[in-house]
């Protein structure tokens, strides 16, 4: 049966492709899970990912979700899912408590990145964490030509009324990771390009900032 499209707050898009498959970057992000991991899925959206976790990988799946109708579409596909804001909430999950932490699209639109990802570090064993790619070769074009804030397939939204506060490069995020009270340690790192396929692991940083979409990193503490 083919799912319908679906979307998150943080505007990831359509989720499915035709045919019931889901869109790449989430299979790259999918084949990083462990089977039968304990996961927890941080702004899950409307459970898609979830879902497509418990069906591949057989994983033992949780989600945490800021809207309503999110959590609402999650609960109809049978899923664990809590209403919660990943700034406030993510202090009262214990430390350890997952094999798995995944902040997929949405650390951009977090108020408190930083602590954000500490505390994914903290509940989870690994953290996989992709984050949308604002230093991409087609935004800087849209800058230089157009003047105005750039609006492509990973950021749909105009400025006036996007979720994503907290834009980032692949590189600023590595070097977010580096940083000494994060205590991060970065195990594997993928950049996409614009068809969601992965690049190559040889190239260099600044080719993957200046050419791929989005960056997926596997992280633990370091």
């Amino acid at each position: 049966m083919t799912e319908r499209p679906t979307t998150t707050a943080a505007g990831q898009g359509t989720l499915f492709q035709a045919g019931g498959e889901p869109r790449v970057d989430l299979r790259v992000i999918a084949d990083l899970v462990p089977r039968g991991a304990r996961v927890l899925d941080v702004g899950c959206g409307d459970g898609a990912l979830l879902q497509w976790l418990a069906r591949s990988r057989a994983v033992d799946g949780r989600g945490i979700e800021l809207s309503q109708k999110g959590v609402n579409e999650c609960v109809a596909r049978g899923l664990s899912v809590i209403q919660g804001d990943a700034d406030t909430d993510l202090v009262y999950y214990p430390d350890d408590a997952f094999d798995v932490v995944i902040l997929s699209q949405t650390l951009q639109a977090t108020g408190q990145p930083k602590e954000v990802l500490k505390h994914l570090l903290r509940i989870g064993r690994r953290a996989i964490v992709s984050v949308p790619n604002f230093g991409y070769w087609r935004i800087r074009l849209q800058f230089l030509l157009r003047g105005r804030m750039p609006i492509t397939e990973d950021l749909p939204y105009s400025w006036y009324d996007t979720p994503n506060i907290h834009f980032c490069t692949i590189r600023d995020f590595v070097e977010l990771t580096k940083e000494p009270d994060v205590g991060a340690e970065m195990e594997k790192a993928v950049a996409l390009n614009a068809g969601g396929q992965a690049m190559s692991l040889n190239a260099p940083w600044w080719f993957w900032n200046l050419f791929g979409e989005q960056g997926v990193f596997v992280l633990k503490r370091r």
